[in-house]
C-alpha cells in the first residue's frame, strides 16, 4: 500500500504508512472473519464454557479494556500527531473487537466469566502453567504475563506530559501488545470456531504492525525508558 499525498504535494509521515499497513490488515481480517462466519453457520457445536474460544473471549476482554483506556487516556493529552491517530486506532478497534468477544459468549449461551486468567492455553504447550495445581502463579503474575500495565504504571503515565508521557505510553502498549500475541497464537493451536480463529489471526497481524509502528514512533521521538 502507497501513502495517499496531501494537497500540497509533500508526502505524509513515514508513520502514517506503516498505520494505513496496520488498519488495512485489520480491515482484511474482520472481512474475512466476517466471511467465515456466514460459511460455517450450523455446521459446528457452540463453544463450551471450558473451550479456548471462551477462554480467549474473557481474557482479552480484559486485556482490550486496559488497551482502550490507556489509548484514550494519552489521546486526550498527546501534542504528538503520529501517537493521537494510533491511540485513536488502538481504543476504537479494541473496543469493537471486545464488544464482539463479549457477543460470542452471549451467542454461545456461557458466562462473561469462568476459570483462571489463561487457564485455557495449558494446552498449548506453553512455558509457564497457567491452569489448576501448587505451580499456578498469581493472578498479578498472570496479568504480568499478559504485558498489562499495573496501576502504578497508569498513573506515573497520566501523572506525566508530552514527549516523556508518549514515550511511557508506547513502551507500555508495546509490552500489552506482546501479551496479546501467545494468546491469539494459542487460539490458532487450539481452536475450532472459524470466526474466532479468524479473530485471533487478525490480532496477530494487527498488534505485530502496531508493535512496529510504535517502535518507529519511540525512536522518532528519541525514547530512552
Amino acid at each position: 500500500m502507497t501513502a495517499p499525498e496531501p494537497a500540497n504535494g509533500r508526502a505524509l509521515p513515514p508513520w502514517w504508512a506503516v498505520l494505513l499497513v496496520a488498519l488495512a490488515v485489520a480491515a482484511l481480517a474482520f472481512a474475512i472473519g466476517r466471511f467465515s462466519t456466514f460459511a460455517a453457520a450450523g455446521a459446528a457445536a457452540a463453544p463450551t464454557s471450558d473451550s479456548p474460544e471462551a477462554g480467549f473471549a474473557r481474557d482479552m476482554q480484559l486485556h482490550h479494556g486496559q488497551a482502550v483506556e490507556m489509548a484514550m487516556d494519552i489521546y486526550r493529552t498527546t501534542q504528538n500527531d503520529g501517537v493521537r491517530v494510533l491511540a485513536y486506532d488502538i481504543a476504537t478497534t479494541q473496543s469493537a473487537q471486545k464488544g464482539e468477544f463479549y457477543d460470542w459468549l452471549v451467542k454461545w449461551g456461557l458466562p462473561q466469566s469462568g476459570g483462571p486468567l489463561m487457564a485455557w492455553m495449558d494446552a498449548a504447550g506453553t512455558s509457564h502453567p497457567h491452569g489448576g495445581g501448587a505451580a499456578r502463579p498469581t493472578d498479578a503474575e498472570l496479568m504480568t504475563q499478559m504485558g498489562m500495565a499495573s496501576a502504578d504504571e497508569i498513573a506515573a503515565m497520566r501523572a506525566q506530559s508530552g514527549t516523556t508521557a508518549d514515550c511511557t505510553f508506547l513502551g507500555l502498549m508495546i509490552r500489552h501488545h506482546e501479551g496479546a500475541l501467545p494468546m491469539a497464537q494459542a487460539l490458532l493451536q487450539l481452536g475450532h470456531e472459524p470466526r474466532a480463529l479468524a479473530v485471533a489471526q487478525g490480532v496477530i497481524a494487527t498488534q505485530s504492525a502496531e508493535i512496529d509502528l510504535m517502535t518507529s514512533l519511540r525512536a522518532g521521538l528519541g525514547c530512552t525508558t
